[in-house]
C-alpha cells in the first residue's frame, strides 16, 4: 500500500471519527449535561449553600436589631457592622444563583453547539491540511471542556472546605440566636414597665459590657463565616477557571509541528 493510500485513509477515519464525536455530543451528551437531574448531586450542595446564607443573613439582621435594645448607643456601631453585612451576603447569594444556572447552560450549550462546530472544523482541517482549522478547532473543544467542569469542580472542592467549617458556622448561628432571643424575650417580658430597658440587661448578662462582649464575639464570628462563604462561593469557581485556562495555555505551548499527522504534506 502506498503512502499516500495510507494518509488517506487515516485521514477518512479521522473524518468518521470526528463525525462519531459530534454526533454522540450533539444528541446524547449535551441533553444529558443539560438535565437537571444529571446534576443533583451538585444542586443539592448548592442548595445548601443558598440555605445556609440565607439564615446567616437573617441572624446577622436579627443580632443588629436586638443590640439595638441596649441603653444608649453604645452598640451601634456593632449593629451597623452587623447590619452592612447583608450585602457581603447578597453577594455570595448571587454567586450561587448565577453557579445553579450557569452548571446546566454551560454544559449543554458547549456540547450541543461548540464541540459538534470543532468536529467541523476538525474535518476542514483533514480535507485542506490548513492547520488554521485544526487550531481554532482545538481551541474551541478545550474551551468547551473549561466551561463545562468548572462549575462542578469548584463545587466539589467548596464542598470538601465547607464541611471544615460547617461546625463553626452553625455554633456561630445558634450563639447569634441565643443572644437574640435572650434579648427580645426579656424585652417582650418587661415591656410594660417603664425601667424596662435596664431589666434586660439585668437579667441577661448583669452589665452592658458583658453583653457587647457577646455580640462582639458574634460579629467576629459573622466575618468569619463570610470570609468562608466568599471564598467557596466566589473565589474558589474564579481559582478553577484560571486553572483549566492556565493547563490550556500550557497545552498550546507545545509545539505541534513534531506530530507528523498535522504536517502539510
Amino acid at each position: 500500500m502506498s503512502s499516500i493510500k495510507k494518509v488517506l485513509i487515516i485521514k477518512v477515519i479521522a473524518a468518521i471519527f470526528c463525525i462519531a464525536v459530534g454526533v454522540v455530543s450533539f444528541f446524547l451528551i449535551a441533553d444529558k449535561l443539560g438535565n437537571v437531574d444529571f446534576h443533583a448531586d451538585t444542586i443539592s450542595a448548592l442548595d445548601k449553600s443558598r440555605s445556609k446564607v440565607m439564615e446567616l443573613a437573617a441572624a446577622a439582621v436579627a443580632s443588629s436589631s436586638a443590640i439595638t435594645l441596649l441603653p444608649g448607643d453604645v452598640g451601634t456601631p456593632i449593629a451597623q457592622e452587623l447590619a452592612d453585612m447583608s450585602k457581603y451576603f447578597l453577594i455570595v447569594l448571587c454567586a450561587i444563583y448565577l453557579e445553579k444556572f450557569l452548571l446546566t447552560v454551560t454544559g449543554f450549550v458547549a456540547f450541543k453547539y461548540v464541540i459538534p462546530v470543532a468536529c467541523v472544523l476538525f474535518i476542514v482541517f483533514i480535507a485542506s491540511n490548513e492547520k488554521i482549522f485544526a487550531k481554532i478547532a482545538t481551541k474551541l473543544f478545550l474551551f468547551s471542556l473549561v466551561i463545562s467542569f468548572t462549575i462542578p469542580v469548584s463545587v466539589n472542592i467548596a464542598r470538601m472546605i465547607e464541611s471544615n467549617y460547617a461546625a463553626s458556622i452553625e455554633t456561630t448561628l445558634n450563639n447569634a440566636k441565643e443572644n437574640t432571643d435572650t434579648v427580645t424575650k426579656s424585652a417582650e417580658e418587661e415591656n410594660k414597665n417603664s425601667n424596662a430597658i435596664e431589666k434586660i440587661v439585668n437579667n441577661i448578662t448583669g452589665n452592658v459590657n458583658e453583653l457587647l462582649k457577646k455580640f462582639e464575639n458574634t460579629l467576629s464570628a459573622f466575618i468569619e463565616a463570610i470570609a468562608v462563604l466568599i471564598v467557596t462561593s466566589c473565589l474558589i469557581p474564579i481559582g478553577v477557571l484560571l486553572f483549566f485556562l492556565w493547563l490550556v495555555k500550557l497545552v498550546f505551548s507545545i509545539d505541534v509541528n513534531n506530530f507528523s499527522f498535522i504536517r502539510r504534506e
